[in-house]
């Protein structure tokens, strides 16, 4: 699969959708496979709040596989033996690629809450940085779900001719009051931890013990991407063993399934890049910048193809649905598939089996 972890260092400035400037800025990708002679054999891996550049395959010593294995590498859906795929970390995150607690040029202050507000559109315009900084100026697709499948919609809108076709995941046109609300959960969790500090701690404070206003939050965000059916179908009425009935605070094993993740989520993920991904997430809105939502779909020229998935309580079905709709209406090539499941929101990182012969088709 010839994975590879790279950086690229932009020195000229990032214009970001707030009228504020990143200069200069990072970003981390993985690729696997080979770039061909005519550097059109590309597909674009675009991630999830929580995700990062390491979509595929295992370094030495990793326990778990980039977070979308399944999909990703020789003789799988996205096939890394015919195409070249490059998976890039967003701006704003904290898994290499700049954000709040990079460095302020020219100083190695971080930023912290001096860094600007970032947008999905800000997000693609820096990932079409590093696109021409590879020399790379036509993508066979654009491939990601949930925040990915929003870049990857703002791909398709801003920048019409980069990608042959678009597939976009578990995702909306523009973030809902639902979401948001969710999202506000963990925003005031983390904002009221006293061990916050307003932004003012150090790189390494949350690494043993992590902080538990994102624990908190972040159980809010696994209530979102699950279903009541999968959490039934997982965890029933369980009881801990160890725990006593009568006990006020023993645990059903849905609560210790809570606890473990999400403490273990808290010491390995910035609260401030949280805070700002999220914001990004909540300001989403295709059609800003554009005259109508209808104005911003009629840019694209890619082929769309949108999969929904039956038990989402994040990103509804009729969200997914209503883009379709607008397609159709154009005439606009494009495809949608409401796949039946029960798992929740997270279905296009675990049910793979259930839509990778669609994108199997698109990349054909």
């Amino acid at each position: 699969m010839n994975l590879e972890t790279k950086r690229a260092h932009f020195t000229s400035p990032l214009y970001l959708e707030s009228g504020r400037i990143l200069e200069p800025y990072d970003i981390v990708y993985e690729t696997y496979g080979k770039l061909n002679d005519a550097k059109d054999n590309v597909v674009l891996i675009c991630h999830a709040l929580s995700g990062s550049h390491h979509a595929a395959g295992k370094y030495v010593g990793d326990r778990k596989a980039g977070w979308w294995d399944g999909l990703i590498g020789d003789g799988k859906a996205i096939d890394t033996s015919k195409y070249f795929v490059i998976s890039s970390n967003v701006i704003g995150s904290c898994f290499g690629s700049t954000g709040p607690m990079s460095g302020q040029y020219p100083s190695n202050e971080p930023y912290r809450l001096k860094f600007p507000v970032v947008t999905i559109k800000d997000m693609v315009k820096a990932q079409m940085h590093l696109l021409s900084k590879l020399g790379i100026h036509k993508l066979e697709a654009i491939v990601g779900g949930s925040m990915g499948g929003m870049q990857a919609l703002q791909f398709a809108v801003d920048y019409p001719n980069i990608a042959k076709s678009v597939i976009a995941l578990a995702t909306t046109y523009a973030t809902r009051p639902w979401t948001i609300a969710f999202n506000k959960v963990a925003v005031e969790a983390i904002r009221r931890d006293p061990r916050f500090k307003n932004g003012n701690y150090d790189k390494d404070d949350f690494k043993e013990h992590g902080l538990d206003g994102l624990a908190i939050g972040r159980i809010a965000g696994h209530i979102s991407y699950l279903s009541p059916h999968s959490m039934d179908e997982k965890f029933g009425r369980n009881y801990v063993p160890t725990d006593g009935l009568f006990e006020l605070f023993g645990r059903y094993e849905v609560e210790r399934y809570m606890e473990y993740n999400t403490s273990n989520f808290a010491k390995i993920f910035d609260p401030l890049s949280y805070l700002y991904i999220v914001k990004a997430i909540n300001t989403f809105n295709l059609s800003r910048g554009y005259e109508s939502l209808h104005d911003a779909i009629s840019r694209i020229r890619a082929d769309v193809h949108l999969i929904s998935f039956k038990g989402d309580m994040l990103f509804f079905p009729e969200e997914m649905a209503h883009l379709a709709k607008m397609l159709k209406r154009n005439n606009q090539p494009h495809s949608y598939t409401e796949i039946d499941s029960d798992y929740g929101h997270d279905a296009f990182l675990v049910e793979l089996d259930k839509f990778e012969d669609i994108i199997k088709g698109v990349l054909k």
